[in-house]
């Protein structure tokens, strides 16, 4: 039975990290769902079941070059997010000893010790100075 299911999986996309994002959602959908009573249920438990058909059509194709570029874009998106959640995790830890500031003229964020008082400042992006107290 494993080969004959191993068979007939040859050459199409299978189980990638957007299905498994997919299915995450499906379940939190289904989950509320059953709690939610009405219509407001109901519409989520068929927008469940769509997605659930989606995610099977995925892991089913054979057209891996698209599947491809999909995952790769869902991985791009995560990514962004991720850094940017890293970052202010980053910057949570460290705002006792540093205080950040961001460049008036690039946007750029730089970071100073705290506790030296006015202080000014110079991008090492743009090299635009302004001053800010640590």
């Amino acid at each position: 039975m494993r080969e004959k299911m191993l068979q007939f999986m040859a050459g199409r996309n299978g189980n990638d990290a957007l299905n498994r994002f997919l299915m995450i959602v499906e379940l939190l959908l289904i989950f509320i769902a059953a709690i939610l009573r009405g219509s407001v249920g109901r519409f989520m438990m068929i927008f469940a079941m769509l997605m659930l058909g989606f995610t099977y059509y995925r892991m089913f194709s054979r057209d891996l070059m698209r599947r491809a570029d999909e995952n790769s874009r869902y991985l791009q998106q995560k990514w962004r997010v991720q850094s940017s959640l890293r970052v202010l995790k980053d910057r949570w830890v460290q705002r006792k000893e540093y205080k950040f500031f961001t460049c008036p003229s690039c946007k750029a964020t730089m970071r100073v010790p705290r506790g030296r008082g006015k202080i000014k400042i110079v991008c090492r992006k743009c090299g635009n100075s302004f001053s800010g107290k640590s």
